[in-house]
């Protein structure tokens, strides 16, 4: 009897829950929890300009992220959760990556450094060293927001064919 009792209560939790979810990506509200950026919701925008993107990864960086629990279940066509990341360079730009970091144009991205290792000390393989001038129809993604982001400066450039949507901060926390 216990048992039923249990089911009830978790059914009743999370048919709300889940309802929630799929109310708000309907309606073009996304929710962050991921430390890359802030977290909070964020809004679906027709401005290809907007800074933010959400995006499902190729292989096999799609893989890869969801082996080491980067990404949850979710929309993607491997599974996974969709990434949100920002924008730091279009088509034209230079790119220069080191053990220093990230720049763009010359200017070095905050919290840009590519780390050895991930939270749970296995290793990362940063993208290769070197300057890079953006082609039509890539950008690079990279959160100055948090050190630890899994970004462009392990996957490189990732095909503009790849955005779900252009996104704008509604609501988030500092």
């Amino acid at each position: 009897m216990r048992l039923g009792r249990c089911s009830n209560v978790a059914i009743l939790i999370s048919a709300p829950v889940g309802l929630l979810f799929w109310a708000g990506s309907a309606f073009g509200i996304r929710l962050n929890t991921s430390p890359s950026l802030p977290f909070g919701l964020y809004r679906v925008t027709a401005d290809t300009a907007a800074p933010l993107i959400e995006f499902c990864p190729s292989e096999p960086v799609a893989s890869f992220a969801n082996v080491r629990g980067y990404r949850q279940v979710g929309s993607c066509p491997d599974g996974g959760t969709p990434l949100m990341k920002p924008i730091v360079a279009r088509e034209g730009d230079v790119v220069e990556v080191s053990a220093a970091g990230v720049r763009v144009n010359g200017t070095l991205l905050r919290n840009s450094a590519p780390l050895a290792r991930d939270t749970a000390g296995r290793p990362l393989t940063p993208w290769p060293a070197g300057k890079y001038t953006v082609p039509l129809g890539e950008v690079w993604l990279i959160s100055d927001y948090h050190a630890r982001s899994f970004d462009s400066r392990y996957f490189g450039p990732v095909p503009t064919a790849l955005i779900r949507s252009h996104l704008r901060p509604l609501l988030v926390l500092p």
